[in-house]
């Protein structure tokens, strides 16, 4: 599947957005991409995922983790994919933990799934807390790439859509600067003006 295929059915399913957004990172950014838009459609997340599934053929995986909320639809359906285990980590006090009576054995083979990566820190704290507790990260996938190819986790990273979507620090944002458009938190943690 190309980029440009990738592309329309983000556009079909109205999953990118244009405006004046901050991002989970906290950085600024004029275009958003609105994975849980495209989740809306079974058939559409289970295409993608397919997708995404065939370029991790020859990686080991025992079980699928996503970190909460974006990625575990996501999550779900990679695991469906892959027919593996699916499990999430959950933020609390600031900090990713497994909950739900979730848990991983010393030496699990674990896939770590994203909707969209930025700086990838969700990432990188959901795999510090996997291997902190004996698991085996083997790879990372996404379903959008937002850096490019420029984010580097460590482990083989498999994204279905690659682009580099420019983000600012607040302090450097044109768009604030500019003053014409509101700054708006379509994601998943609460906007903190």
């Amino acid at each position: 599947m190309t980029n440009e295929q990738v592309l329309d059915i983000f556009k079909e399913t109205e999953g990118i957005l244009k405006g004046h957004f901050r991002l989970a990172s906290g950085r600024h950014s004029d275009t958003y991409m609105q994975c849980a838009k495209l989740f809306m459609y079974p058939d559409k997340s289970e295409l993608l995922c397919k997708e995404l599934a065939k370029k991790l053929e020859g990686i080991e995986i025992d079980t699928v983790a996503s970190p909460a909320i974006g990625g575990i639809i996501m999550g779900y359906e990679m695991a469906r994919a892959l027919s593996k285990p699916n499990i999430f980590v959950e933020r609390v006090d600031g900090n990713m933990t497994l909950r739900r009576g979730f848990s991983v054995k010393k030496g699990e083979k674990i896939l770590v799934v994203e909707d969209v990566v930025t700086t990838g820190g969700s990432v990188v704290e959901t795999i510090k807390l996997l291997e902190s507790m004996g698991a085996d990260v083997v790879a990372v996938a996404s379903i959008v790439d937002r850096s490019n190819g420029k984010v580097d986790f460590g482990k083989p990273y498999q994204a279905l859509l690659s682009m580099e979507v420019i983000s600012y620090e607040e302090k450097d944002c044109p768009i604030c600067k500019e003053g014409k458009i509101p700054l708006t938190k379509p994601g998943t943690r609460a906007l903190q003006v």
